[in-house]
């Protein structure tokens, strides 16, 4: 309780600080955006979704790179019906919910009396159920569809803040929320608390980056390397991506085994390997997985393979621009996706691309969200309840992620 109530108290000081003097803060420059910098890196940030536009830092040439997708201006986020989630804030429960639907015991935390919650549908319509059959990012109008407050803003750090009122979305309690984005040398740190203050409710947060290292230069990311020495597991899902229950090992070898060795995402393409068709959904080939940041190898390791808070849970590197990312986080799973969706209609930034390639291509990208086990709401038997549900006067939801960035050949 009185981690909860220190993380309420700081939370209400910053607000009343931000409403007293929200006129001192700077105005963001003529895109809208907010910027961050330290002597390797630069960052930029919008109010809607909480959102990363920009992340510029030199290659191995000592050429600036822009390593993430966006837009050029704030309003192009607000316009795209398309909607890909870029570098946002999901909110407030990440990724999808089976049925649109989960059930919770009562406030009064019996164990006989539960009450059942609809949110909104948004993904995979039928003619059935023309909105959809789960709920995707929180749903149509989730937190990154919406503009959260600037309360404190520095050179090298700004805070953004939302309140999501009880009912909104069919989420059960009033949440409100602080995003804080610090940069520091080579590092950028990722802080989000949300504050349950009415009613239990499940929260689930992340950071929607999508990541290409050589700036969209290449004709897609499957050059990149990516090791995640934990990832020995990950949630089995049916072919919309919904969680089945079931936990699947990553086996030595194999197209998700990405924990024994650093693996180029592109390797299984290119032998072909069985299990890449469908690995990411029915008629999809690549990756939209959740691996589980808990075992260092396959289920059979001892329990001295369990991961430690402060190790690194992934690493990603481009031969092409020898810039690497290291992301190290105090949350126990890691969702990847290797952008199988795109289709070369989003136009690249000013900041980005070459003269000849000027939009995101299939496989692209990547997006690596820090999060927990997807949909643990509605699959109990993982025990992920103290992660994910969240009641007034208890412990606040805390994400804490860091990302360092170098380059190979330093």
């Amino acid at each position: 309780m009185r981690l909860h109530a220190l993380f309420l108290q700081g939370a209400l000081s910053l607000a009343a600080a931000a409403t007293t003097s929200s006129s001192k803060i700077p105005s963001p420059d003529a895109n809208g955006k907010y910027w961050l910098n330290t002597t390797r890196l630069s960052l930029a940030f919008i109010p809607y979704g909480a959102s990363i536009t920009n992340l510029i830092l030199a290659d191995k040439h000592g050429k600036p790179l822009d390593i993430v997708a966006g837009y050029d201006n704030a309003t192009a986020y607000t316009l795209d019906t398309a909607h890909p989630h870029f570098g946002s804030v999901p909110g407030r429960y990440a990724n999808r919910i089976r049925n649109s639907s989960f059930t919770l015991f009562a406030d009064d935390d019996s164990e006989e009396e539960t009450i059942t919650y609809h949110v909104t549908p948004n993904e995979n319509p039928t003619p059935s159920h023309p909105q959809g059959v789960d709920t995707l990012h929180g749903g149509p109008d989730g937190w990154d569809y919406r503009n959260f407050s600037v309360v404190a803003y520095t050179n090298s750090s700004i805070t953004f803040s939302i309140v999501d009122p009880d009912g909104k979305e069919g989420f059960p309690g009033e949440v409100i929320s602080y995003i804080t984005y610090t940069v520091s040398g080579s590092t950028w740190d990722i802080k989000m608390v949300a504050i349950a203050t009415t009613k239990k409710t499940p929260i689930m947060l992340s950071s929607h980056t999508y990541w290409n290292l050589d700036g969209f230069e290449l004709e897609d990311a499957l050059g990149h390397e990516l090791w995640m020495p934990f990832a020995g597991m990950r949630v089995a899902v049916d072919g919309i991506l919904i969680p089945t229950g079931d936990l699947q090992n990553n086996e030595r070898g194999g197209v998700n085994d990405f924990w024994s060795r650093p693996k180029q995402i592109g390797e299984s393409f290119e032998k072909r390997e069985k299990g890449l068709e469908g690995n990411c959904g029915t008629n999809c080939t690549g990756y939209d997985n959740c691996y589980l940041n808990t075992l260092r190898s396959s289920p059979s390791s001892s329990s001295s393979d369990w991961r430690q808070p402060s190790q690194m849970i992934a690493r990603l590197s481009s031969p092409h621009s020898g810039i690497k990312l290291e992301v190290y986080s105090d949350q126990d799973a890691f969702q990847m996706y290797s952008c199988n969706q795109q289709k070369g209609d989003v136009p690249l930034k000013w900041t980005q691309g070459t003269d000849e390639r000027r939009t995101i291509p299939k496989y692209g990208c990547m997006v690596l969200e820090v999060q927990d086990w997807i949909d643990g709401i509605n699959h109990p038997e993982w025990g992920r309840t103290k992660k994910q549900v969240f009641a007034p006067g208890g412990d606040p939801y805390v994400l804490q992620a860091r990302y360092v960035f170098g380059v190979v050949d330093e």
